[in-house]
């Protein structure tokens, strides 16, 4: 089997030895991503936003693959505060309303500053 790992040029890549995705014969694996704003690198207050932000920047390195968001099999959502849960919900309902992959939904510490919402996904690779 043969691995494409896939870099975003982030230093914490390197620091903690991960790659922002690694895509199989089968499969893309996206590395959890937090939402800073794409223009400003400003992490937004909002949570909504900051998964807005997560799944623009997901499109664009499944995309990258060939493939889109109706070849998530599974995702998993990371938040600090139980309370956003819905929130959250609503924008990922925006992207999964058609293909409704496998989710965990997780609420614990994310080690980047202001980040309330961490989110990894795979993807099932398009048939060549």
């Amino acid at each position: 089997m043969d691995l494409k790992r896939l870099s975003s040029g982030s230093p914490f890549e390197e620091l903690a030895a991960y790659s922002r995705a690694v895509v199989d014969d089968l499969y893309i694996h996206v590395s959890g991503t937090v939402g800073p704003d794409p223009e400003t690198g400003a992490m937004p207050e909002d949570p909504a936003e900051q998964a807005r932000n997560i799944l623009r920047l997901l499109a664009t390195v499944l995309a990258a693959e060939g493939a889109d968001f109706s070849h998530v099999v599974r995702n998993r959502v990371f938040l600090t505060d139980a309370s956003d849960v819905m929130a959250v919900a609503a924008v990922l309902r925006d992207y999964f309303a058609d293909c409704r992959p496998a989710n965990t939904t997780l609420i614990n510490g994310i080690p980047a500053p202001g980040a309330k919402v961490e989110i990894e996904i795979t993807a099932r690779r398009p048939a060549a």
